[in-house]
């Protein structure tokens, strides 16, 4: 039976930045034991209310915060991070900060260490400590147990692919002491459904001995089967807080946008949109011959392929499989091999700026570490790789003797990709680590808009973003191959995304090319091939 007390609780909390607000009067209980989903289109205020719980530094840098947050019924301030988990709150953030030289054991440990005594100790002191591996390594294997999933104690992160790092992160998080209230922030945005169900299945597991959970996840059936309580933020305000069970998918999608937004309502525009025909020339301008790319958890093995000219190609599959690693291998990030063909010139693999100076583009899915300038504004985000490989925003003086930055016209193409892809922001001079990860994701288009490429790889482009935003973004992606005829690569784990914008659809398994489909084909065809049964090609 649950304590009346709330274990905790936020009264009015309310945050602005530089005078725009974000969150007003925010207000709800969590109970031991209890699931709490929080739900909101991107840029609601999820992200800042958790940074205020979790005393993320940036809150009190910019001013602090309104309201106050009471733990036991006592109230409390955390400064920084460290005073939160001293307090029992554990934060899994949606995206990673492991160090990926480590292995699992030494990430999940990492500031835990177990030391064992030695006479050094005794002479010179602690300095002299010697890591007692076999401890570490059963703690860490306990943690990962307690998630249901089976990870090698030794692998390196750098080495797995992107969901068992994912699970690393948890079991991070469950191994501290005391830990008495989670925080999920899109736990399964990068997880297979069948990793998903394992996760679901262990949030229950630590609900049940008593710690309390904030699930945050834009997958509105994981929200509406795992929780007790729903709680939706629109435009930073409390808009309804109602027990799971008293509501459904599309009551929580509107209740998030404001109106009728559905993931049925995706599925069927998946579906009209497979039944748009479309005339393409017959010119292909990306062939794709024997490609091998070394990239750790996603390894291409031999891959071959060919885009015709304006199309929307997509390539999906399942996780681990290697089609993330396509457009990272072409485009320089991992080391890659074969042969890559682009508008009739053989491209020079593993050399970035030459494929991007062929007018080639690549928004990637890890949008933090290779995307933004998290510490830059905006317009800055947006201009810096035209900039450094096109020289677009550059002022000559001299007679070009010189170069500077013409900060003028960077903010007036900010403001128009801004107003194009509805991202959320203060202003164009807002720091790109200041967006919610939707938003964020939103910049790195525009960051690749920007360089008016003839083809554009666009890597998992919904990872992390409401159903909302997601149909802006896959609008968006539609309308700028339509109108500028640019021929566009979509990689994306969501099959009734790519069968919604998708002029053809290659499924990877393995490491290759598992077939070639038309998104009018059934679902079932598409199984078909992630399961690895190879089939001849089809939708030529």
């Amino acid at each position: 039976m649950k304590n009346d007390i709330p274990l905790l609780r936020l009264k009015g909390v309310t945050k602005d930045f530089s005078g725009t607000v974000v969150l007003e009067n925010v207000s709800f209980d969590l109970h031991r034991g209890e699931i709490l989903g929080l739900v909101g289109e991107n840029g609601a205020g999820k992200t800042t209310l958790m940074s205020i719980l979790f005393g993320m530094p940036h809150i009190s840098e910019t001013g602090g915060y309104g309201g106050s947050i009471l733990i036991d019924g006592k109230e409390v301030h955390f400064r920084t991070p460290f005073d939160a988990l001293d307090a029992g709150i554990g934060m899994v953030h949606q995206e990673f900060s492991l160090i990926p030289g480590f292995t699992t054991t030494e990430n999940i440990m990492l500031n835990r260490e177990i030391t064992k005594p030695n006479i050094m100790v005794d002479i010179f002191g602690p300095r002299m400590s010697v890591l007692d591996r076999t401890a570490m390594t059963v703690r860490a294997q306990s943690a990962i147990k307690r998630l249901g999933v089976e990870i090698d104690s030794q692998t390196k992160i750098s080495e797995m692919p992107v969901g068992h790092k994912q699970f690393i992160e948890i079991a991070r998080e469950i191994d501290r002491e005391k830990m008495r209230i989670l925080v999920f922030d899109e736990p399964t945005a990068v997880l297979t459904e069948s990793e998903a169900d394992i996760l679901l299945k262990a949030i229950k597991g630590l609900a049940a001995s008593g710690i309390a959970v904030i699930f945050i996840s834009h997958r509105l059936h994981e929200i509406r089967d795992i929780c007790d309580r729903i709680v939706t933020l629109r435009d930073g305000k409390t808009i309804r807080d109602v027990r799971a069970k008293e509501t459904d998918v599309s009551d929580i999608a509107a209740s998030m946008v404001g109106r009728t937004v559905t993931e049925e309502h995706l599925k069927r525009q998946a579906e009209l949109n497979a039944k748009e025909t479309v005339t393409l020339p017959d010119e292909k301008i990306l062939t794709v011959e024997h490609l091998w790319v070394d990239m750790p958890g996603e390894t291409v093995k031999d891959v071959d392929f060919s885009v015709r000219k304006g199309e929307i190609f997509g390539i999906g599959g399942l996780a681990g499989q290697g089609k993330l690693g396509i457009p990272n291998g072409i485009m320089g990030l991992f080391p890659a091999g074969g042969k890559v063909i682009f508008d009739g010139t053989e491209l020079r693999l593993n050399d970035p700026e030459s494929v991007l100076k062929n007018r080639l583009a690549f928004v990637s899915e890890d949008r933090r570490g290779v995307g933004l300038l998290l510490d830059e504004s905006l317009d800055w985000n947006i201009s810096f790789t035209a900039m450094q490989v096109k020289g677009m925003f550059l002022k000559s003086y001299f007679g070009g003797l010189f170069k500077l930055r013409d900060e003028k016209a960077m903010r007036r193409n900010a403001e128009k990709y801004i107003k194009m892809l509805e991202i959320k922001c203060t202003s164009s001079r807002q720091r790109a680590k200041e967006l919610s990860g939707g938003n964020q994701q939103k910049v790195c288009l525009a960051k690749a808009f920007c360089m008016e490429p003839s083809l554009l790889f666009v890597s998992e482009p919904t990872r992390g973003i409401d159903v909302g935003a997601k149909a802006i973004v896959l609008d968006v992606l539609r309308r700028y191959n339509r109108q500028n005829g640019t021929t566009i690569v979509m990689v994306s784990s969501e099959l009734e995304e790519l069968r919604s914008v998708c002029d053809r659809v290659a499924i990877i398994s393995g490491g290759t090319v598992a077939g070639i489909l038309s998104p009018r084909e059934k679902p079932a065809e598409f199984a078909l091939l992630m399961s690895g049964i190879k089939q001849p090609e089809a939708g030529k």
